[in-house]
């Protein structure tokens, strides 16, 4: 049997160096922050100078958080072979009004709260959306480094389909990535802090990425698909 392949997001980077560190890693897709308000926001410009430094096939995704649709035109231009991704409180009309392939980030409670996330809803009310892209939801927008609790959703429910339509993030390191991808089975995985650099204070340094983190990463995943697609 021919393994999965599960496709790999670098998001969050910031400087030519990491982007160049994420595609020799073997990033399938990276991502360019387009929140003013995250510690890794790039404006549309840098990000267009990012992204093209990427090979083909290598696929730029450009994450807002309640764009208005001026500061989406301007992404779009600095990035034209990008795919969107909403990450804010975005209705399903308002992703569509963008009129790109879009993914529409669920951001999933922690704990026993998201056990009342209704997930299948979800998909459906974002039916449109190239892939449902599953995250913790902390205060403020993005996963902050957590993780929702994997076991709480059908998986294999049809509505869902996990392994053609959902990418898995939230909290994911080389360390962990294994476990939720046996949980989950998702198309891609999505990972920002978990591939970070540490400051000499133990801190992580946001936005500056750490190559030997995403060749780990990679490699985790990698290894992943060999395991879980072998019988028995």
């Amino acid at each position: 049997m021919t393994p999965h392949r599960t496709r790999i997001k670098i998001c969050g980077l910031t400087r030519e160096p990491d982007v160049d560190a994420a595609v020799r890693a073997g990033a399938d897709a990276v991502g360019f922050v387009l929140y003013p308000k995250s510690p890794r926001f790039v404006p549309p410009a840098r990000a267009g100078e990012l992204a093209r430094r990427l090979p083909p096939f290598v696929t730029p995704v450009l994450l807002f958080v309640n764009a208005s649709p001026e500061f989406l035109a301007q992404g779009v231009a600095a990035v034209p072979n990008a795919l969107l991704q909403f990450h804010g409180d975005e209705s399903p009309a308002d992703c569509l009004a963008a009129g790109r392939p879009f993914l529409r980030a669920a951001r999933i409670p922690l704990g026993a709260d998201g056990d009342g996330f209704d997930l299948l809803k979800y998909a459906e009310d974002f039916a449109a959306a190239q892939a449902l892209l599953l995250d913790a939801h902390v205060e403020g927008y993005g996963g902050a480094g957590r993780s929702f609790n994997w076991t709480a959703f059908p998986w294999s429910h049809p509505k869902l389909n996990a392994s053609s339509r959902l990418v898995l993030s939230g909290g994911l390191t080389p360390a962990n990535v294994t476990d939720g991808m046996t949980l989950v089975r998702p198309w891609a995985v999505d990972v920002s802090s978990g591939v970070e650099a540490t400051g000499p204070q133990g801190q992580g340094l946001k936005g500056i990425k750490d190559p030997e983190l995403m060749l780990a990463f990679v490699a985790a995943v990698r290894a992943a698909d060999t395991q879980i697609s072998r019988p028995g």
